[in-house]
């Protein structure tokens, strides 16, 4: 059966999270798909990943033998990470826009598995053509044509990394405006908030139900 790797990014709780909440429906479609499948999950928040260091990073360029004790160690932990994201038939990231950009934490995980000649940039790749379903959730508006579109790093960072480096199969789910019922001044755009989170779940579902399908072909 197939395995999905499920990462959630969110500082919040699934009660107060918006990708978290997408994310949680995507799974549940999924898992209904696939009962006896398998999911490995990361909530990269309240588990976090180490973020790179030197001797992670060297490590990936030298061969294991000659590896420094040091580079060894550091580079166990990256290689738990590598082999996740290798056996995984799918993949689920849950990425809410934090100050135009990804949260660190998942920027750390990315840093991890992004491996030049192994994941990254290579014909041969495990990773290759991987479907990845990213959920882009966002306090504000960046689609085209609105004033804050030129700000819009997050779906443009991650297809860099995912596509073009990792050579994933990248498609987003986006639920905008998901401030607007927090915050006073965006009270006359709580209805467009409202039909984007709705139509975020209903994505969701159908996602998910499509790419299990798929997989089971």
């Amino acid at each position: 059966m197939a395995t999905l790797l499920h990462l959630d990014s969110s500082a919040f709780p699934a009660t107060a999270s918006t990708s978290r909440t997408v994310t949680e429906t995507f799974r549940k479609a999924w898992e209904d798909q696939h009962p006896d499948g398998t999911v490995i999950y990361r909530d990269l928040h309240a588990d976090p990943v180490p973020h790179i260091g030197a001797d992670a990073h060297t490590a990936g360029f030298v061969e294991p033998a000659e590896r420094t004790p040091e580079q060894a160690a550091a580079f166990a932990e990256r290689e738990k990470l590598i082999v996740e994201l290798e056996q995984a038939d799918a993949i689920l990231i849950g990425a809410p826009m934090y100050n135009f950009s990804v949260p660190s934490t998942l920027k750390a995980w990315l840093d991890n598995v992004v491996l030049i000649g192994r994941t990254a940039l290579n014909e041969d790749s495990k990773t290759k053509g991987t479907p990845v379903t990213v959920v882009a959730s966002r306090g504000g508006s960046y689609a085209p044509g609105t004033p804050r579109e030129p700000l819009e790093y997050v779906q443009n960072y991650l297809t860099a990394i995912l596509s073009e480096m990792l050579g994933l199969e990248v498609d987003f789910i986006v639920p905008e405006l998901t401030m607007a019922p927090h915050n006073p001044a965006m009270s006359e755009l709580v209805p467009l908030s409202e039909a984007s989170r709705a139509k975020a779940l209903d994505d969701a579902v159908a996602k998910a139900k499509s790419l299990a399908a798929r997989l089971a072909a």
